[in-house]
């Protein structure tokens, strides 16, 4: 079977693609592709092995020996899923890959608001220790997480580990019933449990129904010290609100690890605005990327692509 990777840069260059390779008669190896090259790229391919590259009903259209198409992420969203099933082509993706890597960089973030380390890094590099009265500085009260309430979104295995972690620091976690759900869900909603919050983690999908799912209406109802952190996809919260909040003193810290256009090629109010003094946070969609991580996905991918073969 002769497979193709499109955008093999995305995994980066210390991952082992052995695993695939021995699954297959030919694997072709491009670091990236652009658009206009897919076609040609894929042409006589059975497989396609992709990260974001967008295979789209035109381009299917015009490779009539795909079987396969494997995705080397949890979403498919650059997939047209459905030309692809009317074209009898399987689509496989990959789960719970980076569930310690991204809750780890959960964790990471959570601790650095909790301490105001980037307000007290700025003041330690603005010279300001060298001149305090005392042996430490005191400016910014920071938040101690034992007793503290945590909420998260995302009840599934990577909001699960966020929380098994945050509860070795002594919080208390409460997970939140995801919007778009089931109708029986026995679970609060987040506008219940947000006013009683120190800090909400984000781990859902982003949908209709989650889309600014943290808004200017419920940021209005938060603590003032309260902690807000996205680590699943940008959009989730309104960005621009959870900035104005953040400024106004109304919110305590903000983490991101994901904006709603990546990368930000025509920049993004939050990252201007790390020039301010604001307990800010903006990390470039890299919670997932541990070298474990990224070799499990190669190593699912795999299977997938076993287990296809031995269905025929």
């Amino acid at each position: 079977m002769h497979a193709v990777i499109l955008d093999a840069a995305s995994l980066g260059p210390d991952i082992d693609l052995t695993p695939l390779a021995a699954q297959l008669d030919r694997l072709d190896v491009h670091g990236h592709t652009a658009p206009g090259d897919v076609p040609a790229r894929l042409a006589g391919a059975e497989v396609a092995i992709v990260n974001k590259v967008v295979l789209d009903d035109d381009t299917l259209d015009r490779l009539p020996a795909l079987r396969l198409i494997c995705v080397l992420a949890t979403g498919t969203n650059n997939i047209d899923m459905a030309s692809a099933e009317r074209r009898g082509i399987a689509v496989r993706n990959v789960t719970a890959y980076g569930t310690a890597s991204v809750a780890q960089h959960t964790l990471m973030l959570l601790l650095a608001l909790a301490a105001r380390l980037p307000r007290y890094q700025r003041d330690v590099a603005r010279g300001r220790w060298n001149t305090s009265p005392f042996f430490c500085l005191l400016d910014h009260p920071t938040l101690q997480l034992a007793d503290k309430h945590l909420v998260i979104v995302g009840q599934g295995e990577l909001g699960s580990r966020v929380g098994e972690l945050a509860e070795a620091f002594g919080m208390r976690v409460s997970f939140a019933a995801r919007p778009g759900g089931a109708a029986d869900d026995p679970r609060p909603s987040l506008a219940t449990l947000a006013p009683g919050a120190d800090a909400i983690s984000l781990h859902c999908p982003l949908t209709e129904a989650t889309h600014h799912l943290v808004d200017g209406a419920l940021l209005a109802t938060l603590k003032p010290g309260a902690l807000l952190l996205n680590c699943a996809r940008g959009g989730i919260i309104d960005e621009i609100a959870a900035l104005a909040a953040l400024r106004e003193g109304r919110l305590g810290g903000l983490a991101v690890d994901v904006l709603p256009q990546e990368p930000p090629r025509e920049g993004h109010p939050l990252l201007s605005a790390l020039d301010e003094a604001l307990n800010l946070i903006v990390t470039p969609h890299n919670a997932w990327i541990s070298p474990e991580a990224r070799q499990r996905i190669v190593t699912l991918t795999a299977d997938n692509l076993a287990d296809f073969l031995a269905r025929g």
